[in-house]
């Protein structure tokens, strides 16, 4: 293994799982890792710590900052490199990189990370007063505020109750609707209060926008269809016995990572009536261990931890 010489302030971001993400990839000192979401490099420098000098770790992600400040502070390891995209386009870098089906471990951490929530200008908290945003790759697409602009009520009910999982997704879409004939909804704040005064049933200890935001920021982005074709594009890029390590933050997601690796555990499909048995048919794909959640002392420490869930799977073939 080798130092890593490079100009970082570990203490900018806390990597949620960081140790449980670590062991999941069962990292080779020589091998190929991708880091399909970057945000401020956590686990990209644990990884990399980890690696010896022909070791490599690709990386990615949609956010222009985070790509800036990999460019500085990773710029010095010839072992790292990043691309400015989403991972749903992973098999495009893979080749690219020329190393399709060569990878040891693939790591994705889902959500928002911390310096997307702290900072206004970026949109994605109800908490901070600024521009109604929510684009991870902020130099292209719909802001939040271009999409409630145009949006028609129905269309924005439904992604609230399919994105959101919001009860009161009609009540408060309609509430949305006739603030923005008033004007135009262009900030955080703005978009909170009215979806607080159109909520009837606060939880306590969860502000009533948590699942609204949520819904149109997952709308924005795309998320969900990207986490689809990510994972999909994860299983071609493995080698045999590389390992795929999710790390979700909200039911929708965790839902579709899991459905993802029992399905492909399953093995092929056949017929019904065909005289198959189970056990002999083959597995691509395996789970490693069951869903591992933070500890109390890690959500302790970074409350933002509380929902995550990490997945783990291991490609056979």
């Amino acid at each position: 293994m080798v130092a890593c010489q490079m100009n970082i302030n570990i203490n900018l971001h806390q990597p949620v799982l960081l140790s449980e993400a670590l062991h999941a990839l069962a990292i080779q000192p020589d091998g190929v890792y991708v880091d399909a979401t970057f945000g401020r490099g956590g686990h990209a420098l644990a990884i990399l710590q980890q690696l010896g000098p022909f070791g490599k770790l690709l990386a990615m992600d949609k956010d222009p900052d985070a790509i800036a400040f990999a460019k500085h502070s990773f710029a010095n390891d010839p072992r790292f490199t990043i691309e400015h995209g989403s991972f749903a386009k992973l098999s495009d870098f893979i080749l690219q990189q020329g190393v399709m089906g060569q990878v040891n471990g693939i790591l994705f951490d889902l959500g928002v990370s911390s310096p997307q929530l702290n900072n206004p200008e970026r949109g994605f908290s109800f908490l901070h007063a600024g521009a109604l945003d929510m684009r991870m790759d902020s130099s292209k697409g719909l802001s939040a505020a271009e999409l409630l602009a145009t949006i028609t009520e129905l269309q924005l009910a439904t992604i609230l109750w399919e994105y959101g999982e919001e009860r009161y997704s009609r009540r408060i879409a309609r509430a949305i609707i006739m603030a923005r004939s008033e004007a135009p909804i262009t900030t955080t704040t703005r978009l909170a209060e009215i979806i607080a005064k159109a909520h009837p049933a606060w939880q306590k200890g969860k502000h009533p926008a948590t699942r609204s935001f949520q819904a149109i920021r997952i709308a924005i982005n795309q998320e969900l269809t990207d986490l689809s074709a990510g994972l999909l594009h994860s299983l071609k890029a493995l080698n045999v016995h590389g390992r795929l390590a999710v790390i979700s933050f909200h039911s929708l997601e965790d839902r579709i990572v899991k459905q993802f690796m029992q399905h492909h555990e399953s093995g092929d499909t056949f017929p019904a009536k065909l005289p198959i048995k189970k056990a002999s048919i083959p597995s691509h794909f395996k789970r490693i261990g069951s869903a591992i959640k933070p500890n109390m002392q890690e959500i302790a420490s970074n409350p933002r931890a509380r929902s995550a869930v990490l997945r783990i799977g291991e490609k056979l073939s």
